[in-house]
């Protein structure tokens, strides 16, 4: 029997049980999700392991601006990015699931002003993202996931 994960609880469960029970969650529910995502819009981004060739899925709080959906390689403000974005920044045709929809896309790694203007924008609806920039020495890279 599997246990239930209990989405208000993250750091209970290993990531890769995390992400499964999120990614179950969201396609059984139209792409919503309860627990710590309650409320916020979710996007399940497909991306092909560097080192392994697996394919993973990895659920992130998007940032939509004028139709365009961003993600943010913060990695709650970790001194590392987080392997998703090794993974894109590799192979950056992609699919993600958004909402009821699944599609096509290609990540795009936003630089110099324009990153800097969708994390001013992104820090100011969502300012959890703020603190994540201020606890790390890295910038934290901002990926822009176009439809093809």
């Amino acid at each position: 029997m599997t246990e239930t994960i209990d989405l208000s609880r993250p750091g209970a469960y290993p990531p890769s049980e995390w992400n499964r029970a999120v990614v179950n969650e969201f396609r059984a529910n139209g792409g919503k999700v309860g627990g710590v995502y309650e409320g916020l819009s979710l996007v399940l981004v497909h991306h092909i392991g560097v080192r392994s060739g697996i394919e993973r899925i990895t659920p992130l709080v998007p940032f939509v601006l004028d139709n365009r959906l961003f993600v943010f390689a913060s990695k709650a403000g970790a001194d590392e990015d987080p392997a998703w974005y090794h993974n894109l920044v590799a192979q950056p045709k992609t699919t993600i699931e958004f909402g009821a929809e699944t599609y096509p896309a290609i990540a795009r790694v936003l630089t110099g002003a324009e990153r800097d203007e969708i994390c001013a924008e992104q820090s100011a609806a969502q300012p959890a993202y703020a603190e994540f920039q201020r606890q790390t020495n890295r910038v934290i890279p901002v990926i822009e996931l176009q439809r093809t």
